[in-house]
């Protein structure tokens, strides 16, 4: 998570790619053809524009912003059966996990669409929106405070 947020302060997607869900995962998970062309240029793209959507937010106190916290829901994990999502395979994914960062001397924050358990290791798959309306990067649910996290579902 720190490589999240270092991404998202510098506005630097290469930054924060340590904490995203892996390529070779992804093809080895995804039942579709392309998948790695997928993950290029639409799952590592949309987290792209995440970054810098988030990384706009802070506004021009990005520098000074200081990560607090990140704050998982973990009574709303859940295992994903093989063949929902176009997935090949089952995988441990929870929603709505919150970025919680000081900036000025006021705690905020945004969330987490939804992270992915590979190998024992979790990783953001989706930060702004798991599904998209448009092309422009989103900010999950900013908030004055800590925010909460609510249940949803997933794909």
């Amino acid at each position: 998570m720190a490589a999240l947020w270092s991404g998202v302060v510098t506005d630097s997607p290469a930054r924060a790619a340590v904490a995203f869900f892996p390529k070779a995962a992804y093809v080895r998970l995804k039942a579709i053809a392309g998948a790695g062309a997928d993950w290029e240029n639409r799952l590592f793209g949309a987290y792209a524009l995440d970054i810098a959507a988030a990384h706009a937010l802070l506004g021009s106190g990005a520098s000074s912003a200081r990560l607090l916290a990140v704050n998982v829901p973990s009574a709303y994990a859940h295992w994903v059966e093989p063949g929902v999502c176009y997935n090949g395979i089952g995988y441990y994914e929870v929603p709505n996990a919150r970025v919680v960062y000081s900036e000025n001397g006021a705690t905020r924050s945004f969330g987490i669409a939804s992270m992915i358990s590979w190998r024992g290791e979790w990783y953001v798959v989706h930060l702004g929106a798991v599904l998209r309306s448009g092309e422009a990067g989103t900010v999950d649910e900013p908030a004055a405070g800590p925010g909460s996290s609510a249940s949803s579902g997933t794909c």
